[in-house]
């Protein structure tokens, strides 16, 4: 999803859903640009806060109600946020909200494979080892075992990248393509918004 991107030295970049800080570092050393990570889990923002990223300004926040102006950033990325809202639409809308004409919006989300073969393969794991495998981890890994794959699969059926690209067309955001990753299993998003 990084190395899609083209943004200018010294950009300003919104990284929601920032996690433990991974994508907004790839970010800042491949762009040299500043980077907002937002994310609502206090533990996140105190993970990615100890990898200690210059130019990294760390905010908690609901990616669904950004706490910034409108077309305050440069680009705007996501990682594995849609699937946890309560309207995909309107929070797409929210993310381009924040960015300024001309700027660039990109995502990655996890997708089920399209090949027949191979998705039958994702199912076997996804739905039976990875949730085995899980509860053998540790009691607090059941609950992701038990949620993830089917979660993944339903978002896939819900908003396949089709219908997803759509969504950001209504947001204003042009030029918007997709590219499976990993036999499909990972769907990354680009666009820019309307100028």
């Amino acid at each position: 999803m990084v190395a899609g991107l083209d943004l200018p030295p010294k950009a300003l970049v919104l990284d929601v859903a920032t996690g433990t800080g991974l994508v907004a570092g790839d970010t800042i050393r491949r762009f040299d640009v500043r980077v907002v990570g937002l994310d609502q889990s206090a533990e996140m923002i105190r993970e990615a806060a100890s990898r200690r990223i210059e130019a990294l300004s760390l905010v908690r926040g609901d990616g669904q109600q950004l706490p910034f102006a409108d077309a305050t950033f440069d680009a705007v990325t996501f990682t594995y946020l849609l699937r946890y809202v309560s309207d995909p639409a309107a929070t797409v809308a929210e993310l381009a909200r924040v960015l300024r004409p001309g700027g660039e919006m990109a995502s990655i989300e996890f997708g089920v494979p399209p090949n027949a073969v191979v998705r039958k393969l994702w199912e076997v794991y996804a739905l039976m080892v990875f949730p085995t495998l899980a509860r053998a981890v540790s009691p607090g890994w059941r609950d992701v075992g038990d949620f993830l794959g089917e979660s993944i699969a339903s978002f896939d059926r819900n908003f396949p990248p089709a219908r997803l690209e759509e969504l950001w067309r209504r947001a204003g955001i042009r030029g918007v393509r997709t590219k499976r990753m990993s036999f499909g299993g990972g769907v990354v998003t680009w666009g820019r918004k309307h100028a």
